[in-house]
């Protein structure tokens, strides 16, 4: 049993906090170091293709196209397997302001059976939307596709059917991590989803909300306007706090939903 899942099956949050520490500190050490990470498989673009679903509702999209999350809801249906994990890791290590520790991660696909029966369980379709809806309702984002190191942390074998639904907050690994990586890393293993855009309007205030919330510190408030950098990710939790409501996510590509699903498919084999 690999290291890693003897820290995550003890439970201990002490030990889960020293572990993700650890990962933490080996990134600040190597997340410049690009042509290390293409090679690596947590970082190479070939083993790990993940993307923000935006839970905003008001969200501009062309006519009659579907909300972002809906693509969360096919993944759930036409997955072979659905397994919840019973809480979440980082949440326990860092033990989370604002609580839904016992919200986890789902993975799906075939090798999602492999994981540790003592932290996790399989669910059936409608089980898995509900865990879903009960993580959007709390704020927490869905990140979604093949992440290759939940393999490493689950001791799970890399079969190339192991996709993830992870629900972030401030305390996951990765959005914890990903600020220290060279964008050039970033880009091509954490895409935007296809069409988004987000724009700060003219009722901003500079008040900085929005720079406190952003996951991968890409905001900053200059000449007293808040300005999205190149690193954003368009997860959507900027105009979600924003209290002006000045800050707009759209998407133009009517196809984007498709564009993304094909994506995940060309990574991971999950039904």
């Amino acid at each position: 049993m690999s290291l890693p899942r003897k820290i995550l099956e003890s439970r201990n949050a002490r030990l889960l906090r020293l572990g993700m520490n650890m990962l933490k500190a080996i990134v600040k050490r190597i997340g410049k170091m690009r042509m290390l990470l293409r090679h690596h498989p947590w970082t190479s673009a070939t083993k790990t293709d993940l993307r923000w679903l935006p839970i905003n509702t008001d969200i501009a999209l062309p006519e009659d196209v579907p909300m972002p999350l809906s693509l969360l809801n096919r993944l759930i249906e036409e997955a072979s397997h659905r397994v919840i994990y019973d809480f979440c890791t980082c949440r326990r290590a860092f033990d989370c302001r604002d609580g839904r520790e016992e919200i986890g991660c789902l993975l799906m696909g075939d090798d999602a059976l492999a994981s540790p029966p003592s932290l996790s369980h399989e669910v059936s379709v409608a089980e898995a939307k509900e865990h879903a809806r009960r993580a959007i309702e709390a704020g927490l984002v869905p990140l979604v596709g093949k992440a290759r190191i939940d393999n490493s942390f689950t001791g799970i074998r890399d079969g190339g059917r192991l996709l993830t639904a992870c629900f972030c907050c401030e305390c996951c690994c990765v959005t914890r991590n990903t600020r220290y990586l060279h964008r050039d890393i970033l880009e091509p293993m954490l895409p935007r989803l296809d069409g988004i855009s987000i724009e700060v309007m003219k009722d901003c205030t500079g008040c900085g909300t929005c720079v406190d919330q952003c996951f991968i510190h890409a905001i900053q408030v200059v000449g007293g306007k808040a300005v999205i950098g190149e690193y954003c990710r368009a997860c959507g939790r900027c105009a979600t706090a924003c209290p002006n409501q000045a800050i707009r996510i759209s998407i133009d590509d009517p196809g984007f939903l498709e564009k993304s699903y094909q994506r995940i498919r060309a990574h991971v084999k999950f039904d």
